[in-house]
């Protein structure tokens, strides 16, 4: 089992900035990609970014250029640092685990960008 709890959410204006984290423990391999989704009201969730232990990385393209997914893999902790964040960034963000064919999430947190 994987557990993962995720922190950094809230409000932010629009043009504003959060960096959210997600710590992962339990049983951890190596080899094994950590990412974010994202579900906004009446949306199904979607991937944000997702980034192997390689360090190959993924975007969708909506956060291309805005937002940075990062790793310490010595600390089994990714990040994701959101800029210039949009009101159409507003989501409940779920950090993701996977490794070979189990999927884990943690509890989500809420991304409310307004004015």
């Amino acid at each position: 089992q994987v557990q993962l709890v995720e922190s950094g959410g809230g409000l932010v204006q629009p043009g504003g900035s959060l960096r959210l984290s997600c710590a992962a423990s339990g049983s951890i391999f190596s080899t094994n990609v950590m990412g974010w989704y994202r579900q906004a009201p009446g949306k199904q969730r979607e991937l944000v970014a997702r980034k192997w232990s390689g360090g190959t990385t993924y975007y969708a393209d909506s956060v291309k250029g805005r937002f940075t997914i990062s790793r310490d893999n010595a600390k089994n902790t990714v990040y994701l640092q959101m800029n210039s964040l949009k009101p159409e960034d507003t989501a409940v963000y779920y950090c993701n685990y996977y490794y070979m064919g189990s999927n884990y999430w943690g509890q989500g947190t809420q991304v409310t960008v307004s004015s």
